[in-house]
Formats: C-alpha cells, structure tokens, sequence
C-alpha cells in the first residue's frame, strides 16, 4: 500500500479502471461466444441478431481503446465471412 495519499488515489483509481476494462472485455467475448454458438448450430436467423450484437460489441470496445481498431475489423471481417458462408 502506497504511504503517499496521490499515490494511493492512483492506485485506487487504477483498480477501478481496471476492473471497468475487464468487465467491458468480458461482455465483448459473450457477444462473440453467442455468435459463433449461433453460427454452430446453423441458425442463420440467430446468427444475424447475435451479429449485430456482436459487431455493436466490437465497435464500442475498439471505441474505448479497449482492442485496436485494426484487430476491431479484423474480428468483424471473420464473423461477416461466417454468416455470409452459412447455407441459406
């Protein structure tokens, strides 16, 4: 524990931050981990709601520096070329 009071209230506030980022990384891998679920099971309908999400998902998390933006098109590149592959 810092001895010093800014140094502790950098520190406090780094957990918070940190805890803020984690959750936000996590709710962005259930967005993916529905989609791809969705696209495993072949429901195309599903596929395409669980899409939006998950790209809406993606695009917040590149929004706050949370991924790149590089690796933001990256992922929403793969998931279009996944629903676009499913059969009709």
């Amino acid at each position: 524990m810092p001895n010093i009071k800014s140094s502790a209230k950098r520190d406090a506030l780094a957990k918070a931050r940190n805890a803020k980022n984690k959750a936000e990384k996590s709710a962005l891998k259930t967005a993916v981990k529905k989609f791809d679920a969705a696209v495993a099971q072949g429901d195309k309908q599903a596929a395409r709601s669980t899409f939006t999400a998950a790209v809406t998902a993606v695009d917040r998390a590149a929004g706050k520096h949370l991924i790149h933006k590089n690796n933001a098109a990256n992922r929403k590149s793969k998931m279009a070329g996944k629903l676009n592959a499913m059969a009709d």
